[in-house]
């Protein structure tokens, strides 16, 4: 396991220095693989965190339609979608993968749910089958202007020193696309793949968290690696909401993230209702109340 954790922050360093290629009414898109362990959390999660039933079962493909819930958070609804899971060629067609994919292009916010056992395989056959319907994940637009013309041939500024592209380069893809006069301005470091998401459209750029599932059936040092990948979230199998009205200490809120976590428990640092001062340092006994946060720090 902790080789397959290994390769996690190898690949996400190398995607750190490698540029991808190809907000309070919003509402959050779940996606998860459609092939392997079908059992991969994300209609629990949304049962969990909206209160609204998306069927679960030990075969795949479960959810077969969109499943809307809606969260209440200090007075805003943000609503939630779970969408059928997205299997390699969604984007071509496959299991009616065109019309899901469309669904998550809508969505402020996208939560992948992977399996923590095995998650590279599937998170890359939805990054690119994503990538493939024009939707571009943890990205910004490329800094690029760009303006077509009915005459003067192609002319390129650039602000900034570039590395990979020149007049040339442009000029043949723009040539691609049957374009021989515009205007383009480089205002950053830009790519191949930078200008064609500019001059093809259709580009959405959407923040996207991964959400490993089943992080109980590893251990408290491969959850430690998993924590200093970005944009990861770890979930146990066993998904608590805190209720007012509930008595969920921080041992109990500990024994849900990782049965070992306890064992090694120094304190917590709380923000919430439940203590008097933001933060608080409280032990395992204190009582947590309804949104609050907590920290937890180790011996």
């Amino acid at each position: 396991m902790s080789g397959t954790l290994g390769k996690i922050v190898k690949i996400e360093a190398e995607m750190a220095r490698t540029q991808k290629n190809k907000a309070t009414a919003h509402h959050l898109g779940l996606c998860g693989p459609g092939e392997g362990d079908a059992r991969i959390g994300f209609s629990t999660l949304l049962s969990n965190l909206a209160g609204v039933y998306s069927e679960v079962a030990a075969y795949e493909f479960t959810t077969l339609t969109t499943v809307p819930g809606v969260i209440r958070y200090k007075g805003a609804k943000i609503q939630l979608l779970d969408l059928r899971g997205i299997i390699e060629g969604a984007k071509d067609g496959r299991g009616r993968g065109r019309q899901v994919i469309a669904g998550a292009r809508t969505c402020n916010l996208i939560l992948i749910v992977l399996d923590v056992l095995k998650p590279l395989g599937h998170k890359k056959i939805i990054e690119n089958e994503l990538e493939g319907f024009g939707i571009r994940l943890n990205s910004k637009p490329p800094n690029i202007g760009f303006k077509k013309k009915d005459k003067g041939g192609i002319n390129l500024t650039a602000t900034c020193p570039q590395s990979e592209l020149d007049p040339e380069t442009v000029k043949r893809i723009l040539a691609e696309y049957k374009i021989h006069n515009a205007g383009v301005t480089l205002r950053s470091e830009s790519t191949a793949d930078d200008l064609i998401d500019v001059v093809g459209g259709n580009r959405v750029y959407i923040p996207c968290i991964y959400v490993l599932n089943k992080i109980d059936q590893i251990s408290i040092e491969e959850l430690d690696i998993i924590y200093k990948v970005p944009h990861y979230l770890g979930l146990s199998e066993t998904i608590t909401r805190l209720h007012p009205y509930s008595r969920t200490t921080v041992e109990d809120f500990c024994m849900k993230i990782h049965k070992n976590l306890i064992k090694e428990f120094k304190y917590a640092l709380v923000w919430g209702l439940s203590v008097k001062h933001n933060p608080q340092k409280v032990g395992k006994d204190h009582t947590l109340e309804d949104e609050d946060v907590i920290q937890i720090v180790r011996k």
